[in-house]
Parts: C-alpha cells; sequence; structure tokens
C-alpha cells in the first residue's frame, strides 16, 4: 500500500469533494441538530461501511473494518456551522442566516474523502478504522456528548490513536502545522450579576449602585491576572459585553449590572485556579460595598494536549505524502478552543491545523474564521483527506 497511490487516488476525488463542500456550504445548520447536513453526509458514507447514529444529536460513526486483525484508529470531522450571516460575495454563499464562517464544510469534505480512500482500501488495513462526523463543535459540546454515548467504542475497542483536522483561513494554503503538548487553550465563559437596589441618580447613596461595583470587578480581575498568575502559564480574560439600566434615561440607579466574559487558560492548574480565585475575588468586591454577586462558569472546553509521538507522525506522514514544505512545526499553542481535546483527554492522538487561504487572497488581510467574509481554498480537501487516511493507515501498520 503506498502513499503514491493514496495521493493518487485523493486527487482524482478533488472535484467531487469540492462540490460537496460547496453544496455543504449552502445549508450550514447551528448546534447539535444538523438533519440536512447529516443526510447529505449519510448519503456519501452509508456504502463505506458500517455506520452508527446517535438518538439524540445528528452525528455519525462511519466503522471500517479492515480486512486483518489489529486496533482501531479514530478520525474527526465537524460538521456545524455559525450563528453568522454570510458577506462573501460567494456564488455558493449561504442565505439562511447561518454560515460556515469556521471551515466545517470543509472538514467535513476531508471526512468523506478519507471514509472513500479507506474504504477502497480496506482488505488491507491492520485493523479498524472509524470515523466521527460530529455537529455541535462550536461551544455545544457535541464530542463529549458523543463520548457519553459510547461512540469511542463503536469498533468494539478504544481507539489507540485520534486524528483530526481544522483549518485557517489566514494560514499559508496547503501547508499542515501541529505540535507536541498543549497546542489549543481551554475555553469557557464566567458571567457576573452584581446585584444592588434601585433609587435616583441624584441620590445614590441611598440606594445601592451596582455599576461602579461592576467596573471595580472588572479591573480587578485584571490585576488578579498580572499579579498572581505566572507570565509563563497564561491566563486570559476578556469582557465581551455588559449590561445595566436603561438607555432611554440616565437618572436611574439600577438594581442590577452584568458583565460576560472569556476565560482562556493553558494549563488543568490554571484553569481550576482562576475559577476559584475570581469567584472569590468578585464575591468580596461587591461583599466590600455591601452588595451581592453572583458568579457562574459554563462549561469550558479541555486544554488540547497533542501526544509527541502522534505529532512526530504526522511530520513524517505529510513529508512522505507531500514533501517536507507542506509540514510547518508549530512553536506557541493559541487562545482558541476545541472540545476536540476531549477526544485526546481519551486517546493518544494530534490535532492538525491546515492553511486555507484563497490563492487570490493576501494571508495577512484575509479575514478569519468567524468573520462573515471568511473564505477558504477548497483545494487542500483532497490532500488534507490523503493525510488523514495515511494517518490511519500508518498507524495500524506501526501498531502490528
Amino acid at each position: 500500500m503506498t502513499f503514491e497511490q493514496l495521493l493518487s487516488d485523493a486527487t482524482e476525488l478533488q472535484t467531487d469533494l469540492t462540490a460537496l463542500r460547496r453544496e455543504l456550504h449552502q445549508i450550514p445548520e447551528f448546534g447539535l441538530s444538523l438533519p440536512k447536513t447529516l443526510a447529505r453526509v449519510l448519503s456519501e458514507i452509508s456504502n463505506l461501511g458500517e455506520v452508527t447514529l446517535s438518538h439524540s444529536i445528528s452525528s455519525a460513526v462511519l466503522h471500517i473494518k479492515g480486512g486483518k486483525p489489529g486496533p482501531t484508529v479514530l478520525l474527526r470531522c465537524d460538521m456545524d456551522a455559525l450563528a453568522v450571516v454570510e458577506d462573501t460575495g460567494l456564488d455558493f454563499a449561504s442565505t439562511n442566516g447561518f454560515m460556515h464562517a469556521c471551515g466545517h464544510d470543509l472538514h467535513t469534505a476531508i471526512g468523506v474523502g478519507a471514509a472513500r480512500l479507506l474504504s477502497a482500501r480496506r482488505d488491507q488495513l491492520h485493523g479498524d478504522v472509524i470515523i466521527w462526523f460530529q455537529p455541535g463543535e462550536e461551544g455545544h459540546g457535541g464530542a463529549d456528548i458523543m463520548i457519553d454515548e459510547g461512540a469511542l467504542l463503536v469498533s468494539g475497542q478504544k481507539p489507540i490513536a485520534a486524528y483530526g483536522i481544522h483549518v485557517f483561513s489566514k494560514f499559508l494554503s496547503g501547508v499542515f502545522l501541529t505540535k507536541p503538548g498543549v497546542m489549543m487553550a481551554s475555553s469557557g465563559d464566567m458571567i457576573v450579576n452584581i446585584k444592588g437596589a434601585g433609587g435616583h441618580g441624584s441620590t445614590p447613596w441611598l440606594a445601592k449602585e451596582p455599576v461602579s461595583v461592576l467596573l471595580e470587578v472588572a479591573s480587578a480581575l485584571q490585576t488578579l491576572i498580572t499579579k498572581k498568575f505566572s507570565a509563563f502559564d497564561p491566563v486570559i480574560l476578556n469582557i465581551g459585553w455588559i449590561r445595566a439600566g436603561d438607555t432611554a434615561t440616565t437618572n436611574v440607579v439600577p438594581d442590577s449590572a452584568s458583565f460576560g466574559a472569556t476565560i482562556r487558560t493553558f494549563s488543568d492548574e490554571n484553569f481550576h485556579r482562576i475559577r476559584s480565585e475570581a469567584k472569590r475575588l468578585v464575591e468580596s468586591i461587591a461583599a466590600g460595598f455591601g452588595l451581592e454577586a453572583e458568579v457562574e462558569f459554563s462549561t469550558a472546553t479541555r486544554v488540547l494536549k497533542n501526544n509527541a509521538t502522534a505529532v512526530a507522525k504526522v511530520e513524517r506522514v505529510v513529508g512522505e505524502l507531500l514533501g517536507g514544505d507542506h509540514f510547518m512545526p508549530m512553536v506557541e499553542p493559541i487562545a482558541g478552543g476545541e472540545d476536540f481535546a476531549s477526544v485526546l483527554a481519551e486517546v493518544p492522538g494530534a490535532f492538525i491545523f491546515l492553511g486555507a487561504s484563497p490563492a487570490d487572497h493576501d494571508p495577512a488581510e484575509t479575514a478569519f474564521n468567524h468573520s462573515n467574509k471568511a473564505v477558504f481554498d477548497d483545494s487542500v480537501i483532497g490532500n488534507a483527506s490523503a493525510v488523514l487516511a495515511a494517518l490511519a493507515i500508518d498507524t495500524l501498520r506501526d501498531a502490528n
């Protein structure tokens, strides 16, 4: 089984996979329920192996049974879009109020391509491959739900390795990037509500004015981070919204004031520590002014940690398949969150970034992922399908 033939077959699939990606781009769906997307995926994969569907979310796991005994490898492809109104001008742009602004339409097409390549070689596989087609990556915990429903064990055994690819609109097209260890941050929300007592704006001392206390809290949280957390194990806390009072009037002291923030951490220790210390600080500041504070934290993604052996395999496989100029080692992690981290907490493996900046765009000027103007070079789909398939083949071969 040669990589040369695998790449040749992937190149032949490129036109079909591009058409599939553009079709999916026009029917984006949000969250955990993706009926149209799932139906389209099933039409592509149902004859490639055994398919297991969830009863609660729009997920599918394709099980490709190898012709020779061996372990299992997992490949993950996410399918959900964002609640973004597209403004790209593409002739296949979405018009339904959602948008594949993070490139998950490419990921789905890549997964279908890898499935075709592996299914065609099933007799030569030294084990099994399961391919996840996952909803709800964008903050809805899709990976955790699939794990809870037993999707890791579809083949009857826990995978020995897991791989996933994510495209980026600002990275040089066709270049794969990854790193061992921490690659992406934990990401979660913090909601703070300061509860006071309303009154007249002319006599705030007769009320319990919450806005100034909220601003005090916002400033103190930044000081907490810079003075109590190491600069070499960063914590990022950014306030995304503030709400208080009514814009129709300025002479009313509102009953409450609130803000929402995102928290990003790069270690398990700081994940727990910032939540504990931030809550204590917020409550103590509010109490110092005679007010109450409510602090809530959302379910957060885990810190994404790559296995060093899997990363070395990615570099070698990409080099053998496409050439060394198609791989670039990452030096620093990024502060984005990703629920594939939950898979990698259970199974050793690697998450891989793939540059997909269109050829007619300057990567420095291209709109970034999640922008309503983000565009992606779908000519990378064939090569990415070949890389995922090759990683599965190589991992199974090395395990025997």
